[in-house]
């Protein structure tokens, strides 16, 4: 068979499947977010964004495009190379000093994106650690799942958020072996958080090193946006820390923190962070602003609660089924690929609500769903026209209602 042939099959059953993914080509408005532009023949010019991890709007806050602005004036648009041949800048060296600070570590290391920080970091600690044994929680990220089947280590699945199966399954292994557990602190797709405290306990007692992953938190939880662990008095028992600068800080790019000596370890030969270019300067530059406003600011924190709050209440009084949990995320629940999809497209092109349908394989089969993601910047008006587009949709459809 000709390769097109077998790659057109396999994107036609994902059409039928009701997974095929589009991408929507849309101009977000500076100064305006959640709105955006909506380049397409059929719908509305203008749209309200629902499903942005750009959670509390600091990519259109003054302060991060000032910084911005003033570092792309002074260096130019490009870092100039990798990190170790030309690619190093002071924002770069700025930027991890901040972040270092902002989780109480001794040193940070800056990456291209999230999924890169994660492939590279675990990666490089368990393959170079011998008989390094990696406990994972089943709904890890994809970027922590290719690191560590990247590393070739022996690693084990524990059943997601699950304590008494991280603890057989630490205590069924040789004490001798050295062992990491890495897992998330807030999991994305359900909002569900996370026990730090009771997993840094069993690290302690079976000796294992943590690996936390925070990217859905850091700037939206603690008093000074470090993230769940910030906010649980927990950072100093987390042996490394890793997050992102592309959600609530607004910009892109990836970082982990802990030791000198890790974050050493790391620089001296992690592939992904030696072979790549170093982010632009602007990039770190804004990422600095943004990290510094947050650990000063809570006002953006409060009001993206308030949010939450109004849409949960909102969904509720018109019985649209979504999962509780005490995070900022808010899954409303569709249970059907191709329905999903369908209500997508209709909420942009008869409502001008942006939110993409999230199926297999980012959930499983049967938990199909849109994602809220509610911003300071979102109005009442725009939760009330979501919500009240939802209950129109959701009797269109037939779907069940949620039962007060």
């Amino acid at each position: 068979m000709h390769c097109n042939e077998l790659f057109e099959r396999q994107l036609r059953q994902l059409h039928d499947d009701g997974n095929y993914r589009v991408f929507r080509n849309i101009e977000r408005k500076a100064g305006a977010f959640p709105t955006a532009k909506l380049h397409h023949k059929e719908g509305p010019d203008d749209i309200t964004v629902w499903c942005s991890n750009d959670y509390l709007g600091m990519g259109q806050n003054p302060k991060t495009l000032a910084a911005m602005k003033a570092a792309l004036e002074e260096c130019g648009a490009g870092a100039g190379g990798t990190r170790n041949i030309s690619g190093t800048n002071k924002y770069h060296v700025d930027l991890e000093k901040e972040l270092a600070d902002l989780h109480q570590k001794e040193d940070a290391l800056l990456f291209t994106s999230g999924y890169v920080s994660n492939w590279a970091a675990l990666s490089t600690i368990a393959s170079r650690i011998d008989n390094c044994i990696v406990f994972s929680d089943e709904k890890n990220h994809a970027s922590m799942i290719e690191g560590i089947r990247h590393s070739r280590a022996n690693y084990v699945i524990f059943k997601h958020n699950d304590l008494e199966d991280l603890r057989n399954k630490l205590a069924d292994v040789d004490p001798n072996h050295p062992k990491l557990i890495a897992f998330e602190s807030v999991y994305s797709m359900d909002g569900d958080i996370s026990h730090i405290r009771e997993i840094c306990d069993l690290a302690d007692e079976f000796n294992a090193m943590t690996y936390l992953d925070e990217v859905h938190a850091v700037g939206l939880y603690g008093p000074r946006g470090g993230g769940i662990a910030e906010r649980d008095g927990l950072m100093d028992r987390v042996t490394i820390i890793e997050g992102t600068l592309g959600k609530a800080y607004g910009v892109m790019g990836g970082y982990i923190t802990s030791t000198r000596v890790i974050c050493d370890f790391v620089r001296s030969f992690a592939s992904g962070f030696i072979f790549t270019t170093a982010l632009p300067p602007a990039i770190a530059a804004g990422a600095k602003a943004s990290i510094m406003h947050l650990k000063a600011s809570n006002l953006e924190r409060e009001m993206q609660r308030d949010r939450v709050a109004q849409l949960r209440a909102a969904l509720d009084k018109r019985g649209i089924p979504h999962l509780l949990n005490e995070s900022h995320i808010v899954p409303v629940m569709v249970g059907d690929a191709k329905k999903c999809k369908y209500l997508s497209d209709i909420l942009l092109h008869q409502y001008g609500v942006y939110v993409q349908p999230i199926n297999y394989p980012t959930v499983a089969v049967g938990t199909e769903r849109l994602r809220f993601t509610p911003s300071p910047l979102h109005s009442s008006t725009d939760i009330e026209h979501l919500a009240d587009a939802l209950s129109e949709l959701w009797a269109q459809c037939a779907l069940s209602r949620a039962v007060a």
